[in-house]
């Protein structure tokens, strides 16, 4: 019996290697992998080269890509026509394939990664020999995953594989050939100069995470997935301390992450069912947070807190007296864990900062997934349209670019009102504008007086203007392009509001 073993990933290859030979294998391997197995395994290996009788060549890119090998791995050992055929070629079978692939994802996720070294670390010779192996499962066992290495080589050592081990090993690595091949796809597609154009054909490849307790309701299945050749993002956060996360946390945490995410100062956001009621900027994060909770005391209770800085112990003490779900930063204070590790049953993620990213946001309708490129465009507020006779105060502009960002990462049809880099009150999720102006009203109180407004679409209609006037706002962000643009600015005017329009809308559904 022989088995053929080539790895990049040398974790655990030489103990199970020793298992493999024990169980009576002949070894055969490649480059790196025989110099670990020979000199720091000690072990009897031979080159494939010297199987093939052909050296490796172009600078290694050509190793096990030869007859002799694909011959001993794809012959049918019930095929008398096929082993003779073996034997009168002087070929062996192969019956063990131990391989793992280069790090193509985890190359084009570092910075600054070149084209070039991108195409070097697509393996070629490893998933021919995996899909070669599985292929023929029946006859060859293929091991893709160093975490199988333990059960197989007892089983190794126990009188073997079953077919059923086969078809399980073989299934595990065709989903790795797959994953990769999917990586690999959608770099090159996003690689190919199309700017915003979708390609004709996708390829998703998801690998399972975590299982949860269940989805949305106790009646339904959920799991966590992440998206091969995807920057990690929320499914790659770390829990450093609470309760396993359920499948409404993560939606919320990826929410308060993704709304936090997307400003430069230190910025928090209390999130509820998705939605942001409560989310403030400021020099200090402590303080930052301390003036997102005063946004809506009431609703933040049970809610997700997201920092875009390190959570320091002053941070982390402003929160103790409240109940929160999770809370997720991208570092803490060792201090401020102390603290916050005393709530038992809060979950505390940490998460890594993604590179800007041309990743599509995919949503799942029957019988097929709606696709479209980020919401990540970069705008100056400087640009935007003064539409009414009073242009906004310093004080007024710097309170609608805030406004108008934390409006884009409120569902439609969102109203924020804001004050002093501060959330105050919002409406989302209606089926009419003027119902979340009322609701952010009513969330805002008398903090109402002396805020802007941000609208993330345009105005139908003047209503929303008066009611704005009345609550007390001052000035108002939308994008403008309705057909009564005329009779919005014509109230914004007579109520004595500023109005800027951006030409850009921000619906989130």
């Amino acid at each position: 019996m022989k088995a053929l073993l080539s790895v990049y990933d040398k974790t655990g290859i030489v103990e199970f290697s020793k298992q493999v030979a024990a169980a009576g294998y002949e070894l055969i391997s490649t480059g790196g992998t025989h110099r670990t197995l020979s000199e720091e395994g000690g072990l009897p290996v031979r080159q494939v080269a010297d199987v093939t009788g052909s050296p490796e060549i172009l600078e290694g890119r050509v190793k096990t890509l030869h007859p002799t090998i694909y011959a001993g791995l794809l012959a049918r050992r019930d095929s008398p026509d096929h082993m003779s055929e073996l034997k009168s070629q002087n070929i062996d079978t192969i019956d063990l394939v131990v391989v793992n692939l280069y790090p193509f994802v985890e190359t084009i996720n570092k910075p600054g990664v070149t084209l070039a070294d991108a195409l070097e670390n697509i393996d070629i010779g490893g998933p021919t020999m995996l899909r070669a192996a599985s292929k023929n499962f029946p006859s060859v066992a293929v091991v893709v995953d160093p975490a199988d290495y333990g059960w197989v080589g007892e089983k190794l050592a126990n009188g073997g594989l079953t077919v059923e081990d086969r078809r399980g090993l073989a299934a595990k690595a065709f989903h790795h050939v797959s994953t990769y091949d999917a990586a690999v796809t959608g770099y090159l597609m996003e690689s190919d100069g199309g700017g915003e154009e979708l390609p004709e054909s996708m390829t998703i490849s998801l690998k399972k995470v975590a299982g949860l307790r269940y989805g949305e309701n106790p009646h339904q299945s959920g799991a966590l997935y992440s998206q091969s050749g995807a920057p990690a993002g929320m499914a790659g956060a770390r829990q450093l301390h609470g309760r396993e996360l359920s499948y409404n946390n993560l939606m919320d945490a990826d929410a308060a992450w993704r709304t936090v995410s997307d400003f430069a100062d230190a910025t928090v956001s209390v999130v509820k069912h998705a939605n942001s009621c409560g989310l403030a900027s400021r020099e200090d994060i402590a303080q930052a947070y301390l003036h997102a909770y005063e946004g809506d005391t009431v609703s933040a209770f049970g809610g997700i807190v997201a920092f875009n800085r390190t959570v320091t112990a002053a941070a982390a003490e402003a929160m103790e007296p409240v109940f929160y779900e999770v809370v997720i930063a991208p570092d803490y204070e060792p201090a401020a864990l102390e603290v916050l590790k005393k709530k038992r049953n809060l979950r505390i993620l940490a998460i890594d900062k993604q590179p800007e990213t041309t990743a599509y946001d995919l949503r799942p309708i029957s019988g097929g997934i709606l696709v479209q490129t980020a919401d990540n465009i970069v705008e100056d507020p400087s640009t935007w349209k003064v539409a009414t006779q009073r242009p906004p105060t310093e004080t007024e502009m710097k309170d609608l670019a805030f406004a108008w960002k934390a409006a884009k990462h409120i569902k439609s049809n969102a109203i924020v009102f804001a004050k002093d880099l501060a959330l105050v009150g919002m409406g989302a999720g209606q089926p009419n504008r003027v119902v979340s102006v009322h609701l952010s009203q009513r969330a805002s109180g008398d903090k109402a007086k002396g805020s802007v407004l941000a609208s993330d679409a345009f105005f139908p209609f003047a209503d929303n203007i008066e009611l704005a006037a009345e609550a007390g706002i001052t000035a108002i962000v939308q994008p403008g392009g309705s057909i009564r643009d005329d009779e919005v600015i014509a109230a914004a005017d007579k109520a004595g509001l500023a109005m800027v329009l951006t030409g850009v809308r921000h619906f989130r559904h």
